[in-house]
């Protein structure tokens, strides 16, 4: 399931924008590892909480940030995933118009059909989750292989683009790596809680957000260094790829469309305090496929590097929370009484996004450790 979650297309934009603005060898390798590294370690750390605790992500926040205060990360992680959603749903309605070559009118009807359509699996719960992925993930995989052996062939026979123009700085690159699924790995503790063992939780994560979304990102980086193209509907039509690789971007997207709703109805749910996890299922996907249709196709790169920005503070304050100051064993929920709001939790979160904007390096990782440390620092003072 988690392979299926990051094997998404919109990492491999991602990947293409940064493969665009930095040479091949060894820039590109370089920032692939290192923001791929950062995001897989900072998703293992949440998903070990998930396993040992049994929570979800939202009820984790509880503890970190209040009964009313994890409200706000109930917002916040909800609306990102609306975002990607939207994004998601968008790119296979243009994708569509732009292989059949049809009326420019139908792509608002196409976001619709497929924005309502999408969150069916999410529906039925993890089950639909896994079933759909186990199809997914090896036809996405032979898709990036062929893709990947004809950019290679493409480049020894002397095509090959201008040099990088270096239109992002490293910290900017990095922050997109990490961005690309910083917010759904934040909650990666909504499937992780149900691992059968510590090492499944860390390894299941590891694997995913290392390999898989590293895999996504050096897929459209090394094309987009090869043929000097951003987008990756353009470098497989280049390739003669675009009409094989149709059916294999849809299930691509699908697997990590129905991921994506299922982490709002789980958010959104715990917002409400309501269990009609399906009726917020498929209010959270009206709401995206309102979002497609305003636009959010264009806006993924913006959107990527806003989440690096202010979605890994959260994980920095779960993490102490549960580490620092429960010592790795939250208490039943009932058995103490959780505070309307921790101000800890809300100080070092905002502790935590500050330094991500301003200290100077990489931002995600700025503020995980910020807020992280503040959060300690107040726990152990108060």
């Amino acid at each position: 399931m988690l392979l299926g979650f990051t094997f998404f297309s919109a990492t491999i934009w991602g990947g293409a924008r940064i493969g665009v603005a930095f040479r091949l060898w060894p820039d590109l390798v370089l920032i692939i590892l290192s923001g791929s590294a950062i995001l897989a370690l900072y998703v293992a750390g949440l998903g070990y909480v998930g396993y040992k605790s049994g929570l979800s992500t939202v009820l984790s926040a509880r503890f970190a940030f209040g009964d009313i205060g994890s409200r706000w990360s109930d917002a916040i992680l909800g609306l990102t995933q609306i975002g990607w959603y939207a994004w998601g749903t968008a790119t296979i309605a243009i994708v569509l118009d732009r292989l059949l070559d049809l009326d420019a009118g139908l792509q608002a009807p196409l976001m619709i059909v497929f924005g309502l359509g999408f969150c069916l699996t999410a529906c039925v719960g993890c089950r639909g989750l896994a079933a759909l992925s186990r199809v997914a993930v090896p036809a996405m995989l032979l898709l990036i292989t062929v893709s990947g052996a004809v950019a290679l062939e493409d480049a020894g026979n002397g095509l090959l683009a201008p040099a990088a123009a270096g239109t992002l700085t490293l910290p900017e690159a990095l922050t997109i790596v990490v961005g690309t699924f910083v917010s759904g790995g934040t909650q990666v503790a909504n499937w992780t809680r149900f691992s059968g063992s510590a090492r499944a939780a860390v390894g299941s994560t590891l694997l995913a957000f290392f390999l898989g979304n590293g895999l996504m990102i050096a897929a459209g980086a090394v094309g987009a260094a090869i043929y000097g193209l951003s987008d990756i509907v353009e470098v497989l039509a280049v390739q003669g790829l675009l009409s094989a690789g149709l059916l294999m971007l849809f299930l691509n997207i699908w697997t990590t469309q129905d991921n994506t709703i299922y982490n709002f109805s789980v958010a959104g749910c715990h917002f409400c305090r309501t269990e009609r996890r399906r009726l917020v299922t498929f209010a959270g996907a009206a709401a995206g496929t309102v979002l497609a249709l305003c636009g959010m196709y264009d806006w993924l790169i913006p959107y990527m590097t806003l989440l690096g920005v202010f979605i890994p503070p959260l994980g920095g304050v779960i993490m102490a929370d549960f580490f620092v100051r429960h010592r790795g064993r939250y208490p039943a929920l009932g058995e103490t009484a959780v505070p309307r709001f921790n101000r800890q939790g809300l100080a070092a979160y905002a502790a935590g996004s500050l330094a991500a904007l301003v200290v100077p390096g990489i931002p995600p990782v700025n503020g995980i450790v910020a807020a992280f440390l503040v959060y300690a620092c107040l726990d152990r003072l108060t």
